[in-house]
């Protein structure tokens, strides 16, 4: 699977080398020369790194930084902050913004490749929390009215934060449940409490899990990692 990344560098020439560099890498690269339009997409747009410059007219790389950790999508990205100013002060700023790496200038082949050998895991991570898969199967759902509502719905995909449900037409935005759903090759039941998060279509809500414990939520990522790699 390619990484999706975002490349934001007001100069267009050090943007295209970017570009070109990061592609070699394997990587799908949404190139903005304008880090206005840059902060506009990082509000709707799913991205698994963020490459940005120090220095750029309107938004410079510091500011679109804490931005980036404000969004609701790509708020853990990883981040790379491009510089040509290789000092303290500079990669200080840079870190207590949200930065996670840095990239000097000018930019080569060999350097380009370590950056992605250090973060190449860490964006994998990111594409996968959000990546839905296909998933079919029965899960038993309890709200907590009382008396307590027991009923059975079916999964129409999965991500390591949730999953859609069908049948679930009788709830609202922001209802919370108890689900219970099993894996593949997983001998246990997973349960986890659960919120309604979005309606795609009548009758399918998407929900949040809320509280899965480490032995679920390690058994979740496996599946879905096997799933991308298989």
């Amino acid at each position: 699977m390619k990484l999706r990344v975002m490349a934001v560098d007001d100069d267009p020439a050090v943007l295209l080398l970017l570009k070109k560099q990061l592609e070699k890498q394997g990587c799908e690269v949404v190139d903005v020369a304008d880090s206005r339009e840059a902060l506009e997409r990082l509000k709707s747009e799913k991205v698994d790194g963020l490459f940005v410059d120090v220095v750029m007219p309107h938004i410079d790389g510091f500011t679109l930084t804490k931005q980036a950790r404000l969004s609701k999508l790509n708020r853990r990205v990883p981040i790379v902050m491009l510089t040509g100013l290789d000092d303290a002060d500079t990669m200080r700023k840079g870190f207590d913004s949200g930065v996670n790496f840095f990239l000097g200038k000018p930019f080569t082949r060999e350097r380009v490749y370590k950056l992605m050998g250090a973060t190449r895991g860490a964006m994998t991570r990111e594409k996968y929390r959000y990546t839905r898969l296909s998933f079919h199967t029965e899960v038993d759902c309890t709200l907590g009215t009382a008396p307590p509502k027991q009923f059975r719905s079916v999964s129409v995909n999965i991500s390591e934060g949730g999953m859609m449900l069908t049948s679930l037409a009788a709830l609202a935005m922001g209802q919370e449940l108890d689900v219970a759903f099993s894996l593949p090759n997983v001998p246990r039941v997973i349960r986890t409490r659960a919120i309604v998060v979005r309606e795609d279509s009548p009758g399918e809500l998407g929900v949040k899990f809320l509280n899965l414990n480490d032995r679920d939520e390690r058994d979740l990522q496996a599946y879905i990692s096997a799933r991308l790699e298989g």
